[in-house]
């Protein structure tokens, strides 16, 4: 194995490298930095996210730069926001030895102003989002003129994203002779006609296999009548006590709904889809990348750029009609070194996309059963049982309270004791599952008995129409409230909960049933809670909308409200 001295990594960077924890070369960098620093013209590098491609490209651009220049020298190309941060903050920790250096991410959603006025003062490298810079470029802030050096990192998911013609058009405005470096985790024929018409006697590295997913990564699935997948997420979640998982959904309806129902069963779970704004979205990013949420449901469009190496799981609800997608999804996984777990959960009708999804990737889709509910209890205990033993225990801290609850608890016994410890963690748990049918169905179309199964826990089927949730009533004990704000507005089940924790002072709210509607919402609480409730929503403040709020008339049309309100706003 080679250092990254014998690449020929400078000093100043290897310093920087070594404290970052690079203690050697992975396989992508073994292959790439000697070529960039060399006299190899352009280069074609299959590899996953997460195999160590940033600093692969990232050492030799920096290492190539001429800080007596102070124009752009080097041009970096990704797909979205987040990639474009997440490069720009790797290259900075890499040049902290050579502070001439400077990196500047552009990108969309954030002010052009501040932008311009860093490059007005001069960058050597550019990391760019494609909408951001063509726009810089148009206003004669950018010139590409000195560029040596064009790295398109993530190639096939711009392609995706519709950049073709964006890439063609900026490469216009880069000069023939230059290095050019495409990534790409798999290859697309889109991919060789931009090799063919702007690279030149381009080399061509696979690390791994072409259009192969990562080694480390198990392919499971799970087949179940279709409306019982949401049940199927539920116990493979319950099944994974310390799982860390993005949910890839094909819709934002779909993303933001089954987020909404975790959510409301009591799971740690955000949405990211294109419906959120920009703020919402850092906010959810933020608290996944932190790990206060594990769980994340996403568009494979919203997810890019959200780059996390410690993914134990990718759960596929539902296949990706392409399987490069699916490549990009479980290459989430299993990164690092560490192993992972690309589960898709599937009805009889998806299983021939399955197989061609398994014979294009080289893999074999394991077939598992729905974990059963005993199983479930089982596994959660030992969990339990494991973060008991390996808990540290403070006894300094705590050897001034010991004496006290142990007089208070005296007088249960070992048994007793253990069993009231499991019963504090588990009794959601135990009285969910108590009962629960097997759901693992093979059936392409349900009989009515099967039809009928399920329907006390199959507890979110959609209304019909707006029309009809507007007739729905509160379930007993409960009152319906209304709120002025719905999924137009960027407000989902998440926002609501959030408000409610912050607005409403003392006992927790218990909230049922939440219907979302473009311009408003109804949701259900504890009748004891309902004007409490009221007077804390109304007149808060949801991004610059002031809040109403009301208890709910069963016979009141509110979509027709809405409306009118709607109308007015427009006549101004």
């Amino acid at each position: 194995m080679k250092t990254f001295e014998e690449l020929g990594v400078n000093e100043p960077l290897r310093k920087a490298v070594e404290e970052l924890g690079f203690e050697s070369p992975m396989p992508v960098q073994e292959r790439v930095i000697p070529r960039l620093l060399g006299d190899a013209h352009d280069i074609i590098a299959l590899a996953q996210t997460g195999t160590g491609k940033t600093a692969a490209f990232g050492l030799p651009v920096l290492q190539r730069i001429d800080p007596d220049i102070n124009r752009p020298q080097a041009l970096i190309l990704a797909p979205t926001r987040e990639l474009c941060l997440q490069i720009g903050s790797d290259l900075a920790d890499f040049s902290k030895y050579v502070p001439d250096v400077k990196v500047l991410p552009v990108y969309g959603g954030s002010s052009i102003e501040s932008q311009i006025r860093m490059l007005k003062k001069g960058v050597q490298v550019i990391v760019a989002t494609p909408g951001r810079l063509i726009d810089l470029i148009k206003r004669g802030v950018v010139k590409l003129n000195d560029v040596h050096t064009v790295v398109l990192d993530e190639a096939d998911e711009m392609l995706n994203m519709g950049f073709l013609e964006s890439l063609e058009q900026i490469l216009s405005y880069v000069p023939e002779e230059r290095k050019m470096l495409l990534f790409s985790a798999t290859m697309p024929p889109d991919i060789l006609k931009i090799a063919k018409r702007y690279m030149k006697d381009y080399e061509e590295i696979v690390v791994g296999s072409r259009n192969e997913g990562a080694e480390n990564v198990r392919h499971l699935y799970y087949i179940v009548n279709a409306r019982d997948k949401y049940l199927a997420l539920k116990r493979i979640v319950d099944n994974s006590p310390n799982i860390y998982a993005i949910v890839f959904c094909r819709t934002r309806r779909d993303t933001q709904e089954i987020a909404d129902n975790l959510i409301r069963d009591g799971y740690n779970a955000e949405a990211l889809h294109g419906d959120l704004s920009q703020q919402q979205r850092d906010i959810v990013m933020k608290k996944f990348r932190d790990h206060v949420v594990p769980l994340l449901v996403a568009t494979d469009v919203a997810a890019r750029g959200l780059d996390v190496d410690s993914l134990t799981h990718v759960i596929n609800y539902g296949l990706p009609d392409d399987t490069a997608v699916y490549t990009h999804r479980s290459g989430r996984t299993g990164r690092a070194g560490k192993s992972g777990v690309s589960i898709a959960i599937i009805h009889s009708r998806e299983k021939g996309r399955l197989r061609e999804i398994e014979r294009i990737i080289g893999k074999t889709f394991e077939h598992k059963e729905v974990p059963t509910p005993e199983h479930i209890i089982e596994k959660q205990l030992y969990n339990l049982a494991d973060r008991i033993e390996r808990v540290k225990v403070n006894e300094e801290e705590i050897a001034a309270y010991l004496p006290g609850i142990s007089r208070k608890l005296e007088w249960l016994s070992e048994e007793d004791l253990l069993k009231r410890v499991i019963s504090l963690e588990f009794n959601r748990l135990l009285d969910y599952y108590k009962d629960a049918p097997k759901i693992d169905v093979i059936d392409v179309k349900p009989s009515k008995a099967d039809r009928k199964r399920n329907k006390g826990e199959r507890e979110h089927e959609r209304p019909k129409n707006d029309k009809e949730k507007d007739r729905r009533t509160a379930e007993r004990g409960m009152e319906r409230i209304y709120i002025n704000v719905g999924k137009r507005d960027g407000f989902f089940a998440g926002n609501l909960i959030d408000m409610l924790n912050k607005l409403v002072t003392g006992k927790r709210v218990d909230v049922g049933r939440i219907d979302l509607l473009p311009a408003y919402s109804l949701f259900d609480v504890k009748k004891a809670d309902a004007r409490k409730v009221v007077g804390a929503l109304t007149g808060a403040d949801f991004y610059g909308k002031r809040i109403h709020s009301e208890i709910a008339d069963a016979d009141r049309d509110y979509s027709k409200i809405a409306d009118k309100r709607k109308g007015k706003k427009g006549n101004k």
